[in-house]
């Protein structure tokens, strides 16, 4: 069952807000991710229908959501990045390249334990959005990636259909990616990589 609602709060950088129903009820979390495709940007006063659902915690979200007069289309196409996978296939890798000798074991674990880290930072700011409480900066998200956890973060990103939909957050984080490569691979022609490491070890 479709309900009729108004936007009544909105956070256009973050990508999501709440509705109220018409005629009263329960207050619905809002994202970006549910409009229809083609949707226009929300904004404060819209009126929109959709269905209501019910999140792991007994929250209210609004689902498959259309702005008043909006025709129905297929629905949202999936991103045409296949994110989890290929972060997945970057991890393992990383774990065959050193265990192979093609790569520094001490790498592919910073590689590895970064992507952990990227993924639990990913889920922890997905949760602290629907449920308003403190989100975690980007910043803190884009170094996480740019130090080696950018696989982990397309799993996450995926997984949780979070922080896809805004282009200046994806423009960042693709830099930091293309930097992290780079860096990298610099890293390991000049030696000085293997030179850092020896000096840790001795």
């Amino acid at each position: 069952m479709r309900l009729a609602g108004r936007i009544t709060d909105w956070n256009d950088d973050k990508g999501f807000g709440f509705v109220m129903p018409v005629g009263g009820g329960a207050r619905a979390f809002v994202h970006i991710n549910e409009f229809q495709r083609g949707s226009r940007r929300p904004l404060v006063g819209d009126l929109i229908s959709y269905h209501p659902g019910v999140d792991a915690r007994g929250r209210t979200n609004a689902r498959r959501i259309r702005h008043a007069g909006q025709k129905t289309e297929a629905p949202r196409a999936p991103s045409r990045v296949p994110r989890a996978k290929l972060g997945l296939a970057t991890l393992l890798a990383s774990a065959a390249a050193a265990a192979f000798g093609l790569l520094p074991a001490v790498l592919a674990g910073i590689y590895i334990a970064m992507s952990a880290l990227s993924y639990l930072m990913y889920r922890s700011d997905k949760i602290a959005a629907q449920s308003e409480a403190s989100r975690t900066p980007e910043a803190s998200l884009h170094l996480s990636d740019l130090l080696g956890g950018w696989p982990g973060a397309l799993i996450a990103q995926q997984q949780f259909r979070h922080k896809t939909a805004k282009r200046s957050f994806q423009m960042v984080f693709w830099a930091t990616v293309v930097v992290n490569l780079i860096a990298a691979a610099w890293l390991l022609r000049s030696g000085l990589f293997a030179a850092l490491t020896g000096r840790i070890g001795g």
